[in-house]
């Protein structure tokens, strides 16, 4: 049971990579109650250092014996780190709150959105799951709708940022975008095609069933965190030549009567969201708006014309803020405020 203090000592498995970096961030941002702040990655990236708050953390390798002392642990390293070792981590009786898919679907481990589901939150040492970034937004914006008229279906179509990849991504768009308006040839890396000037309906593996294992993580981590698998989720996913933030597209059809008016008003006032819908004056969500904020931005909140008890609607998040690295320490911050 993790015991109330008056600071934590908090380690940051990955520091080095994008999300981890930007955990760093939000940590010192919200003023988290850290007394002792440890950076691991691995062995190439020892001794670097990551600034926290003025001060250099000086980063360590991850080993089994990382988490002595530690009360918890950020993982951001990915899911074959993540499965060799969170484990060591919880026999140190540290809570690991893990951003990799690695434990998302186990049964027994919680898969958790602080605004959706933080009931699912254990205090004990053990592994929380961080849902996939795409998932993140959209549920953050389906569960208010959910718990008032009962969500029967939903279509989303995803237009994911690069940053989504990591760096080499955003390093391929940059160089590619300056390339083609050079006039000079580009050859992909990261993507199986060229990304910039284009959309790219493929994000990780094709399934035997014909969608990406990117598209299906939507569908069973939605019905895992709203807590309902009769929930139907029919998802598209894209890379699209964008650095920061996901954008979605989302239809839900409903078993009650729904409206855009109803709907609007009810997003307003959930937490955790900032309904921006004023089309008249050009007023909806872009990405460029979403970099670096912390609420999930909807908008173009309408009603669907083809389908009864249906809407549509936009979402925009920031896919390293809310996506990833402040989720996870907003888990952190449910567990030592109420330990």
């Amino acid at each position: 049971m993790l015991a109330k203090k008056e600071q934590y000592n908090v380690a940051v498995a990955g520091a080095t990579g994008a999300v981890g970096r930007k955990m760093f961030e939000i940590l010192a941002e919200r003023d988290f109650p850290v007394a002792n702040l440890k950076a691991l990655a691995s062995a190439r990236s020892v001794g670097q250092t990551l600034d926290f708050k003025g001060s250099s953390v000086v980063v360590e390798e991850l080993t089994e014996s990382s988490f002595d002392g530690v009360d918890i642990a950020l993982f951001s390293a990915g899911a074959s780190v993540s499965r060799q070792f969170a484990p060591f981590a919880v026999k140190s009786s540290c809570i690991v709150i893990d951003n990799s898919s690695a434990f998302r679907m186990e049964p027994n481990i919680p898969l958790v959105v602080p605004e959706v589901n933080p009931d699912a939150i254990r205090f004990e040492p053990g592994i929380i799951a961080n849902p996939n970034c795409s998932t993140i937004q959209m549920v953050v914006a389906l569960k208010p709708i959910h718990d008032k008229f009962k969500i029967k279906r939903v279509v989303v179509s995803t237009y994911q940022s690069v940053s989504g990849s990591g760096q080499k991504a955003i390093d391929e768009l940059k160089e590619q975008t300056k390339s083609l308006l050079d006039g000079e040839t580009t050859k992909p890396n990261v993507y199986p095609h060229q990304i910039a000037f284009n959309c790219i309906p493929h994000i990780d593996i094709f399934l035997k069933n014909g969608y990406t294992k990117e598209e299906m993580k939507m569908v069973d981590e939605t019905r895992k965190i709203l807590g309902d698998s009769s929930i139907l989720v029919s998802p598209t996913a894209v890379r699209v030549p964008v650095f920061y933030c996901h954008s979605e597209s989302v239809n839900v059809e409903t078993e009650k009567p729904i409206s855009a008016k109803e709907v609007k008003e009810l997003l307003a006032g959930s937490d955790g969201i900032r309904v921006v819908d004023n089309p008249e004056n050009n007023e909806y969500p872009l990405a460029t708006d979403g970099a670096d904020r912390d609420e999930v931005l909807v908008g173009r909140i309408r009603d669907d014309i083809s389908c009864e008890n249906a809407i549509n609607f936009w979402v925009v998040s920031d896919n390293l803020r809310k996506g990833a690295a402040l989720n996870a320490v907003q888990i952190a911050e449910y567990l030592v405020q109420r330990a």
